[in-house]
């Protein structure tokens, strides 16, 4: 689950950075929060799922 939702935030960060720019800074930041979810569940050994 949580990588589909990181998969998606990637998807719509890559069209707003390159197509439009409305809204790209808010889901940069829901990008990098994501990232930094899914290593601190790896680096603690929990399951990402």
């Amino acid at each position: 689950m949580l990588w589909t939702i990181a998969v998606i935030l990637f998807i719509l960060w890559v069209l707003g950075f390159f197509v439009v720019h409305v809204g790209g800074g808010l889901i940069h930041l829901l990008l990098v929060i994501a990232v930094i979810v899914v290593v601190y569940r790896l680096i603690t050994g929990r399951p990402v799922v």
